[in-house]
């Protein structure tokens, strides 16, 4: 099953966010609360954590990109790979 992965809701005041780092690419295996993406806004720095096991199937915005409240950042297909992928 694809999960959607957005961009948290940002505060009133906090109109977007840019992407300061990936933590993952595409394909590789994720943990659920394992943090993809770092969202850097003029007042704090975001943590985006997976909502679940799986691997990292699409990243739609680059390192440096401005996003918006809600906007998908990436795709994670849930439970895909992770039976056989031991992290260490």
């Amino acid at each position: 099953m694809s999960i959607e992965i957005k961009v948290p809701v940002l505060p009133e005041s906090v109109s977007d966010a840019t992407i300061a780092s990936w933590h993952k690419k595409p394909g590789d295996a994720v943990r659920r609360d394992e943090n993809l993406v770092d969202l850097e806004t003029d007042k704090v720095v975001l943590e985006v954590p997976a909502p679940a096991d799986g691997v990292l199937k699409e990243i739609r915005f680059d390192t440096g990109a401005t996003v918006t409240s809600q906007q998908v950042l990436a795709i994670l297909e849930a439970g895909a790979g992770t039976s056989s992928t031991t992290l260490s």
